[in-house]
Formats: C-alpha cells, sequence, structure tokens
C-alpha cells in the first residue's frame, strides 16, 4: 500500500496521542543516553524502533510493519522543539513564508 493510502486510513490525531503517551511510558529506557536519534512507534503492537534519523527507524519499522503509519518521536526533545527545527530547516532552505511552530 502506497504511504498517500496509509495516511488517508488513519487517524492522524488518535495515532498521536498513543503515540505520545507509550513515548512518555518509555522514555526513561532512552534518554538522555540516546538523545537526538529518533524512535518508530507502531501503537497498535507498541513495537518500537531506533534509528539515527527518523528515516532510518522508519525504514527498520516498517520492515516489520509494511502497512502501518508510526508515531515518531526525536529522543530527548518535545515535538515543539522539533517542529522548531524543522521549521528552522525548511525555512533556511525555501523562500515559502515562515511559520513559527513554536506558538502552537
Amino acid at each position: 500500500m502506497e504511504n498517500e493510502e496509509l495516511i488517508k486510513n488513519v487517524n492522524i490525531q488518535q495515532l498521536a496521542e498513543e503515540g505520545n503517551r507509550i513515548y512518555g511510558e518509555i522514555k526513561h529506557q532512552y534518554e538522555p543516553q540516546q538523545n537526538g536519534k529518533f524512535l518508530a512507534i507502531e501503537v497498535e503492537t507498541r513495537s518500537v524502533y531506533q534509528g539515527d534519523t527518523s528515516s532510518d527507524a522508519v525504514e527498520k519499522a516498517r520492515k516489520i510493519h509494511p502497512d502501518k503509519v508510526f508515531f515518531v518521536a526525536k529522543i530527548g526533545f518535545s515535538a515543539t522543539e522539533v517542529l522548531a527545527e524543522l521549521e528552522a530547516v525548511h525555512f533556511q532552505k525555501s523562500s515559502i513564508t515562515k511559520v513559527d511552530f513554536r506558538r502552537f
């Protein structure tokens, strides 16, 4: 199944809430030793896959769960910090109007 189709069939809000809850329960196993690395969490099975990048973590998870969408967390960082970092990188690479994700 294509990524776009997978995403259309998932309740993203529910995935985010459950993934964030699972991450909150397990983060002590990874922080601070693995800070900056990524976890892909398959929320139904609570399976966790670690990678140096988000793509690496998702690739590992997709080998086991090819038809799932994953919650991805950057170890040691809040969602706000990750969004702010992505926004800064995106703004540097494009001329699209800057959006300040930190206020959300």
